[in-house]
């Protein structure tokens, strides 16, 4: 079935509730996307098909994620090549409205507000742009709501068909976000999180990688290599060691480091004591942020014991 395109809530909401009707369908998944859409967005898009009757991906460049006007409009529009790999995964609808539709009276004058979590490594290397990453993320799960709200025909007595909503392990603090957002405020949506996709060589897809030469891809290698180290590390139940891991980092030139810290997985504080002497035990997170030539990457890897 080739896929639909809808640009404004009503269309969504008309053909999504077209569609779990037409199958009966129990369960509704939802793939939000900035588009430049890669191998890593596939998967999100393939588990989302795997474990529902109906996917919709959302495609919006937001741009109250973007402190830079310049950033905003260098972010690559690839619309009809985005279509293409979502229908490929076997998604049923795609939503891709304009700036309007999103925001039509301009900037809301009121968002949501990220915190605490919001306002630590990316968020203080980025002001506001959790707080803007979370407002637009509440108003697509609302729109993507299953049948506006309406049980389908397929659906449990009584009960609405299953909703969930599919995000990158890739930004992890962007995911830790949501689900205590989605937790805090009572949304009706399960968060399921899918692991990062990393090219053949280590690197972890982005959108950003397009705009790296070939040395500074090659530079930016050092930022999986660090974080495999510590992987390896805590596998063993060693000493994570992380200022050697730092130092890794720090010897290549092509690299700027931001922030390279062990932290716990939901409130994203740092493990200190898991980090240079004592055995690793447990669960953590670790998180990196560099400038790769004039590029921002970030990665991140869970760490197990």
């Amino acid at each position: 079935m080739p896929i639909k395109l809808a640009t404004t809530v009503a269309e969504l909401r008309s053909e999504g509730a077209r569609l779990l009707d037409a199958r009966q369908g129990r369960s509704q998944g939802l793939v939000p996307t900035m588009g430049a859409l890669h191998e890593g967005h596939a998967a999100l898009a393939r588990a989302a098909v795997e474990q529902n009757d109906v996917v919709v991906a959302t495609i919006f460049v937001n741009p109250l994620q973007f402190g830079d006007a310049v950033d905003l409009d260098r972010y690559p529009r690839t619309l009809d090549a985005d279509l293409a790999l979502l229908e490929d995964q076997g998604v049923d609808l795609v939503f891709a409205p304009p700036v309007e539709e999103v925001y039509p009276g301009g900037e809301p004058l009121v968002r949501i507000t990220s915190g605490r979590l919001g306002e630590k490594w990316e968020g203080a290397s980025r002001p506001g742009h959790f707080d803007g990453a979370l407002t637009v993320v509440a108003k697509l799960l609302h729109y993507g709501l299953p049948a506006a709200g309406l049980p389908a025909a397929g659906a449990a007595p009584g009960g609405l068909p299953a909703y969930r909503a599919y995000f990158g392990q890739k930004d992890a603090q962007q995911l830790a976000l949501v689900r205590r957002m989605v937790a805090d405020l009572n949304f009706p949506v399960e968060i399921v999180g899918v692991p990062t996709v990393r090219a053949v060589d280590g690197l972890a897809l982005s959108s950003r990688n397009r705009f790296l030469s070939d040395e500074e891809r090659e530079a930016a290698l050092v930022l999986s290599r660090a974080l495999r180290l510590l992987e390896e590390r805590a596998n063993a139940r060693q000493p994570l060691d992380l200022d050697s891991a730092r130092a890794l980092v720090e010897s290549q030139p092509l690299v700027g480091l931001d922030y390279f810290e062990v932290v716990d997985p939901e409130t994203l504080e740092p493990l200190a004591e898991n980090c240079r002497q004592t055995p690793f035990s447990g669960e953590a997170l670790a998180l990196i942020a560099a400038k790769v030539g004039p590029v921002r990457l970030i990665d991140n890897a869970p760490l197990r014991s």
